[in-house]
């Protein structure tokens, strides 16, 4: 099957966010789960993934029909190797019914068999009986009927049926050879599982938008007509607070959802200033995960989508602060953070004692301390939580985040990171954060430059680039980055998934922060000046991997 429109609840996060179709199967819910009130819906798990959510009957369509359609769509390579799992999961599936029907037939033959023995074993017995009715008449009679009992029992059970008999079941799980899960729902629950679609009213199209759904986040789905997976493996995610040797605390978790398998959305009022590259998939996230969310953004039109998914528009900063609980910004540089806080309708207008502003930018350790200072100034509370992803990952809800400052207001926001992010650390006192992200950073920049450098030294030695991807990929410095970075580079597609110039500005302040204790940081300095190069190139708003450019210039 698949869906368009809003999933009532996650249970676990892989790949999801902003979206394409995807491919997955209905599966049993854990018994301590509790369906949604007032839905009809399945449990589904999702191909590719240890994604699991509820979705609503009426969001359901059938795999087969709408297959060449759903990946006209999509073209990704992660939704093809998805497809590939969902069809050899179906050859699998068929294999299986194909010898339980071959084993069926011979289990029937020997029923058959053993049914002709018992009779025949049943008419000897009637035989001898009559020869002496006249002797013993009262007890031929028990005779034959005890005898007639047990050919019976023994014609009509074959050696599996008895075997599957005595053999005890666990309770809530259906037999192996079971074809059909038994969920208790409607008739039209009943038509969908059993792959009748003409109950239902589609939508014309994909691009046409359900009623009261997200248009943007779409999934496929696997219908459940063939055996269903009922093992199910309880997923949880239990919040794991280590203390380091620093005294920073993690908050680490194998996925982003809450400790039952189910995000609860905090009933504080959030707001979010900054609708970028980053911004947007955290927002949607949020309001994915049942938040209530306040949006600004210095280009208004930005912000109408967000509405569309159940967003409220603030009008200016300091109407959001002043409106919100707590209040995300994630902008450029530290020239927009400050500009956002002490601008014209800024933060700081807004700002009264218990009001909460958390700055997800990645700036100099010296911006973030004045921003904090006045914002507490006025009985602000304060927290810096950068992060550490792209693109992809904001939309996916897999950032990582760097927190420091008010650790009460960190705690205040669990239910927030949750929703964007798989981990989050709290490093301890203000400016800790905006270190930390600046060095990761520029370890990542450094990386970036590094690996263009490479592909284009392969290139003028007459080297095949794709082979050094391939052998790079079959070693120690095999990743997800050095792979899609790679594979911009060789099919000429730098649309930005990280802004070019933003890691530019990444390694210039990485390297003032070395300047700051006298540290000596070369590699990084010599990776500056080459994206220096490419943003003369005009590479400024391509992705980081548009660094290559500077190289074949």
């Amino acid at each position: 099957l698949w869906f368009q429109g809003l999933i009532l609840s996650f249970f676990s996060r892989g790949k999801l966010g902003r979206y394409p179709p995807w491919p997955g199967k209905i599966v049993n819910p854990p018994k301590d789960l509790k369906k949604p009130r007032g839905k009809k819906c399945f449990f589904v798990k999702f191909f590719g993934t240890e994604d699991h959510a509820w979705i609503k009957v009426e969001q359901l369509k059938p795999y087969h029909p709408h297959k060449e359609e759903m990946i006209k769509i999509n073209k990704g390579k992660r939704f093809q190797q998805a497809v590939d799992a969902v069809e050899e999961f179906l050859r699998k599936t068929k294999g299986k019914d194909q010898a339980s029907s071959h084993n069926s037939t011979e289990e029937k033959n020997r029923h058959n068999s053993s049914e002709e023995r018992g009779k025949q074993s049943a008419g000897e017995e009637k035989r001898k009986a009559s020869l002496s009715e006249g002797k013993v008449k009262k007890g031929t009679g028990e005779g034959k009927k005890r005898v007639s009992s047990v050919s019976s029992e023994r014609g009509s059970k074959s050696p599996l049926k008895r075997a599957q008999d005595q053999s005890p079941r666990k309770r809530g799980r259906p037999p192996k050879d079971e074809k059909d899960l038994t969920i208790p729902e409607s008739s039209t629950v009943k038509r969908v599982m059993s792959g009748t679609v003409a109950g239902f009213k589609w939508p014309p199209s994909v691009s046409e938008p359900v009623k009261d759904s997200d248009p943007h986040f779409h999934h496929f789905l696997l219908s459940q007509t063939e055996k269903p997976a009922v093992c199910y493996q309880a997923i949880t995610k239990k919040l794991k607070v280590c203390e380091e040797e620093t005294g920073s605390t993690s908050i680490q978790a194998a996925d982003s959802t809450a400790v039952n398998g189910s995000i609860t959305p905090t009933d504080k009022k959030i707001g979010f200033l900054g609708l970028g590259l980053m911004g947007s998939g955290i927002v949607s996230n949020l309001l994915k995960m049942g938040h209530t969310v306040t949006v600004w953004n210095r280009t208004a039109e930005k912000c109408d989508l967000f509405i569309q998914e159940g967003a409220r528009l603030g009008r200016t900063p300091a109407e959001v602060v002043s409106t919100c609980d707590i209040t995300f910004a994630c902008v450029s540089d530290p020239k927009a953070a400050k500009d956002l806080v002490l601008g014209p309708s800024g933060v700081l207008q807004g700002i009264r004692p218990g009001k909460c502003y958390v700055d997800m930018s990645t700036v100099d350790a010296d911006t973030v301390t004045e921003l904090a200072q006045v914002i507490v100034s006025r009985g602000g509370r304060f927290l810096e939580a950068p992060v550490s992803g792209n693109q992809q990952l904001s939309n996916d809800g897999m950032l990582v985040i760097l927190a420091a400052g008010d650790r009460g207001l960190y705690e205040d926001c669990s239910s927030c990171f949750q929703a964007m992010g798989k981990t989050s650390f709290f490093l301890g006192e203000v400016g800790n954060a905006a270190k930390m992200m600046l060095i990761v950073n520029m370890v990542q920049g450094s990386f970036m430059a590094t690996i263009a450098e490479g592909l284009t030294l392969a290139q003028v030695t007459g080297q095949s680039q794709q082979t050094l991807l391939d052998i790079l990929n079959q070693g120690q410095l095999a990743s997800i980055f050095l792979d899609q970075k790679c594979q911009n580079i060789l099919q000429g597609n730098f649309k930005p998934d990280f802004y070019l110039k933003y890691i530019q500005k990444d390694l210039r302040l990485a390297i003032a922060l070395g300047d700051s204790v006298n540290h000596p940081t070369p590699m990084a300095a010599a990776a500056n000046e080459v994206y220096k190069r490419a943003k003369a190139l005009d590479q400024s708003d391509n992705d980081m991997s548009a660094v290559y450019r500077a190289y074949i210039h």
